[in-house]
């Protein structure tokens, strides 16, 4: 079977930045595979047409420049927030703040998003809420483990919002999903979209 749309794709995969040779920043291992519904959004477009077409233990290899992943790191999107918000109970916690952390917010529409905090001054938090692979192109190699017709429950399971499946856990879960540690590499979870 071929890899089309409402296809269950499995493919293993190294991350790479700068180029197909560069630091390996996230792995999905034949333990810990990737597992998606192909074509239903929750991946870069870019990244699906590329794998489009093949088959069960196919190989890729594919090159997507940061204006087909995540864009250019966007200046307003750093930000100096007031360090009051951040008090729970009148309380700073400064294990959670702290530089080099990703603290998980919500914006005022009640979007969810990650900060990095990038800096922490006496009155203001500076942080950074870009994608962690803003501004980089990414390159992938991998081999396609499995494509299969997705199940009916999987279908309605994952186009009412249940998001895609890396390994035991959906994105940002915390027992090894694509939001947690891909081989000790945790850049906000699954570079291939999640």
């Amino acid at each position: 079977m071929e890899i089309s749309k409402h296809s269950m794709v499995t493919l293993t995969y190294d991350l790479h930045i700068e180029d197909e040779r560069g630091e390996v920043i996230e792995r999905a291992t034949e333990e810990k595979p990737l597992q998606f519904l192909f074509g239903a959004g929750l991946m870069l477009p870019k990244f699906e047409s590329h794998l489009s077409g093949l088959k069960t233990g196919e190989d890729f290899s594919i090159r997507l420049a940061k204006t087909d992943a995540y864009g250019d790191v966007n200046q307003d999107a750093i930000v100096e927030l007031p360090k009051h918000v951040f008090l729970v109970d009148g309380n700073f916690d400064d294990e959670l703040i702290s530089v080099g952390n990703t603290v998980p917010m919500m914006s005022s529409n009640g979007q969810r998003l990650n900060g990095l905090v990038l800096e922490i001054n006496d009155e203001t938090i500076k942080m950074d809420f870009n994608h962690p692979l803003a501004g980089e192109d990414l390159f992938f190699a991998g081999k396609v483990l499995e494509v299969r017709e997705a199940s009916d429950e999987e279908l309605a399971q994952i186009l009412s919002g249940g998001g895609c499946g890396c390994g035991d856990g959906g994105c940002g879960s915390d027992d090894g999903g694509c939001g947690s540690d891909h081989e000790d590499h945790n850049h906000g979870g699954c570079g291939c979209g999640c």
